[in-house]
């Protein structure tokens, strides 16, 4: 083998080596998004990720997969992400099921939620999973979403936007034509709902609405750096000849510094987290950079068009575990710290990739690729010149105590000289193991909720992950590793020595890969809001209609069906009935409750593959008066001698009223009709389409106009005897009602029709077009008729 192919084969190798273990890398990255606790008013419990105590929680604490929030009665809060504002009514339990780049996914067990969306990038997914169904936020909108305590029932009202509610046997879009109430997990009985006025928790939702929408600051910096726009009201945005716009706070103390006013937390999977005590602490605390501009500290911003990534505390600790501070009881153990300056480099003490690596630094500052790469393959920082650490009282220190147990840095701050801060060494991380206290916080015990609060399952459309390990199964490895968080590897290796319990999750499986795209249907017109409710027996027709998880059609579908079925199963009418000039029979044959496709599919084959057979007319009636009902019997003026026994007569469909039977006519008037009956073929086409399906009948209407009948007009109906086919003579029988006048034609559309020649006596004469099925007729010929048409 030669060496070029030999190298080529290996670098291959090594390609596909680095791959792996940089996807792997990948994989253990923390999520670059992270929630803010900004708003608490009244008494609002915390209750870590994998811990089952509940503690005060405080503003500005970040929170992550499996936290879970407790508001009491009378107490209010807000949690934010990069794109959202969710607020939270008294009497709510909420925990975060999923928190990462690309999902934001909560659990609302009971209370009130008024989620405000303000962007969702392509792919993203919000979703609200309560005990009733998943309701996933599909467009920027205002949106609020109620779970009873006591009643198994999810309400969901959207202001503005869509949304799509998910269940175990169906999915619909909601959006804000109106509200719904749901009961059950499978989204089978639901209530409308009256649109609700806004009520004192929403106005105060809308209010800091307006006083995001208003920000300034959103022009300064990424739409992804969460708890900018509290910077407005604290600060004042200036333009720097060397970084651009940079921010000032405006109402601090005189001496002050970043990183002072707060305290630290153990939050997994960061580690050591700052937490700002200022209402605008938290921006400025986890993304950026800070800088000593003329004497006054300004916060420098990254990137406005650069997704922000968020870092648990931008700054470089100082000293080791031997660093000694001195207090007034003595030398004691200290923990040290200052902020990064623009442009220098903020390394992770947790586990990330080499992406990850790069895009933090991106998207907090402005830095050189090549500053980047050399910090990400050194992991020496002693001998890095930092800005800050030279400046006056930039360097804050505490006690170790003080730090460990998440006391205030600011009532615990002790002061370093030059000296001792130029000598000590530099650290990646605060070299302390964490302990109980620094996971719960240094507040008090919070209230308790009810123990049904989060012990109710909810139904899930995106699988959350595993729920997250608690401190008390991390604590004995955490001490060993001396301020460094655990690693993937062994997180997922202590999972199952979890003590915290899961939240109940069913996840639904949706029954088809497309989103719906219809609404929850009525269940009849007519109905007010709290009335409607849906059936189940609705939604199982709706699918048979439809593709799966389709609701069924409107009821005013349903409605119309009633008003066809009449027209679709007319009683069926004698077979000896006569016709009318246009071809449409007086009444359906045996088949009549084929419906209307009898009446029309018998005439469009006979007329099509035939001519009809030349035979005798009868006389050509006078002018009609309306029949009379049907169970009328025949005029008593026909002679009984010429004709046979009356069929029993059907009742004829409401609009076509029967015909008086006239009386006997003249020899004179009987010639005249002839003459005219062998003249009336050649005015008459000889083939046309069927009669328009709706067209009225002519007896109902005989003075419509010509456009409306059918261009095929059939013959005139013979006696009873020469229908039948018997072999009696050919007689005409004046107590079959006549027909009316024909209508004339136009003459250049005549056929001539032969003389009315003999029909062999006892054969069935050929059916004219217009005219319904004959009992009398061959099945077998029947049946290719029927194929035919």
């Amino acid at each position: 083998m030669n060496t070029p192919s030999l190298r080529l084969r290996i670098l291959v190798l090594l390609a596909g080596i680095a791959i792996l273990l940089f996807s792997g890398w990948a994989g253990a990255d923390p999520p670059s998004r992270i929630a803010r606790l900004a708003y608490i008013a009244g008494a609002v419990s915390l209750s870590p990720a994998g811990d089952n105590d509940w503690f005060e929680a405080s503003v500005n604490r970040p929170l992550t997969t499996g936290d879970r929030l407790w508001v009491d009665a009378g107490a209010r809060a807000e949690l934010q992400t990069g794109g959202a504002l969710v607020r939270m009514k008294a009497g709510t339990g909420a925990s975060i099921l999923n928190l990462d780049d690309r999902t934001t996914q909560l659990q609302l067990t009971q209370g009130t939620l008024n989620v405000r969306v303000r962007r969702l990038a392509p792919g993203e997914i919000f979703e609200v999973d309560t005990p009733n169904l998943a309701f996933t936020l599909r467009k920027p909108g205002a949106y609020r979403i109620e779970v009873d305590a006591d009643n198994d029932a999810t309400t969901i009202f959207v202001r503005q936007g869509q949304g799509e509610v998910y269940g175990e046997d169906a999915a619909y879009v909601i959006d804000p034509r109106q509200p719904y109430r749901f009961t059950g997990t499978g989204l089978r009985e639901y209530e409308y709902v009256d649109v609700a006025r806004p009520d004192d928790f929403d106005r105060w939702a809308s209010s800091r609405d307006r006083r995001y929408d208003d920000s300034r600051s959103v022009r300064y910096v990424s739409e992804d750096v969460v708890g900018y726009q509290e910077l407005d009201e604290y600060g004042d945005w200036r333009d720097d000849p060397t970084y651009g716009s940079v921010w000032y706070p405006t109402r601090v103390t005189i001496g002050w510094v970043p990183y002072r006013d707060g305290h630290w937390a153990w939050i997994d999977p960061w580690g050591w987290t700052w937490v700002d005590d200022a209402p605008w602490g938290f921006a400025v605390s986890h993304y950026g950079r800070w800088a000593y501009l003329g004497g006054t500290w300004a916060w420098v911003p990254g990137p406005v068009r650069s997704r922000a990534y968020y870092a648990p505390a931008l700054v470089v600790f100082v000293g080791g575990g031997n660093f000694q501070l001195t207090i007034s009881s003595g030398p004691v153990g200290g923990v040290a710290w200052f902020p990064l300056a623009p442009r220098e480099v903020y390394r992770p003490v947790y586990q990330v990739s080499r992406s990850y690596f790069e895009n933090i630094n991106r998207s907090n500052t402005v830095i050189n690729t090549t500053v980047i790469n050399n910090y990400y393959n050194n992991t020496n920082v002693t001998n890095v010149v930092h800005a800050n650490r030279t400046v006056e009282g930039a360097v804050v220190a505490v006690p170790t105590t003080a730090f460990v147990q998440s006391q205030s840095v600011s009532g615990n701050a002790v002061r370093v000289s030059r000296e001792v801060v130029g000598s000590a060494p530099l650290a990646l991380a605060a070299p302390i193991a964490p302990t109980e206290k620094s996971f719960r916080g240094a507040a008090g015990q919070g209230g308790k909720p009810p123990p049904r609060a989060f012990e109710r399952s909810v139904v899930a459309r995106t699988a959350p992950p595993p729920a997250p390990v608690g401190f008390a199964a991390q604590q004995q490895q955490l001490n060993a590793r001396q301020g460094k968080p655990l690693d993937e590897a062994a997180r997922k290796e202590l999972k199952r020595a979890a003590t915290a319990p899961a939240p109940a999750v069913k996840v639904v499986a949706p029954k088809q890969e497309a989103p719906p795209t219809v609404q929850p249907p009525p269940a009849a017109s007519g109905v007010r809001a709290g009335e409607a409710r849906g059936r189940s027996e609705q939604r199982e027709r709706g699918e048979e209609r439809r593709q799966p998880v389709t609701p069924p059609s409107e009821p005013s579908e349903r409605a119309a069906q009633p008003q066809r079925a009449p027209q679709q199963a007319t009683p069926a009418a004698p077979e000896a009935q006569p016709r009318d000039i246009r071809g449409r029979p007086e009444r359906r044959g045996d088949d009549g409750q084929r419906g209307r496709a009898d009446e029309r599919g018998n005439d469009e084959p006979r007329g099509q593959t035939a001519a009809p057979r030349p035979r005798p007319r009868p006389v050509e009636p006078e002018p009609i008066e309306p029949r009379a009902t049907p169970a009328a019997p025949a005029s008593p003026a026909a002679p009984a001698t010429r004709t046979r026994p009356a069929e029993p007569a059907v009742p004829a469909t409401p609009a076509e009223p029967a015909a008086q039977v006239p009386a006997p006519r003249g020899k004179s008037e009987q010639r005249e009709e002839r003459e005219q009956r062998r003249e009336r073929p050649q005015r008459e086409p000889a083939l046309a389409p069927p009669p328009a399906r709706g067209v009225p009948p002519p007896e109902a209407a005989p003075q419509r106009a010509t456009p409306e009948a059918p261009a095929v007009q059939p013959r005139e109906p013979r006696d009873r005897q020469e229908q039948r086919g018997d072999g009696a003579p050919r007689t005409r029988d004046r107590s079959v009602a006549p027909l009316p006048p024909p209508v004339q034609q136009p003459a250049q559309r005549a056929r001539p029709e032969p003389a009315p020649a003999a029909e062999p006596r006892g054969e069935e004469p050929w059916p004219a077009q217009g005219r319904g099925r004959n009992k009398n007729k061959d099945g077998e010929e029947q049946k290719q008729e029927d194929e035919r048409r």
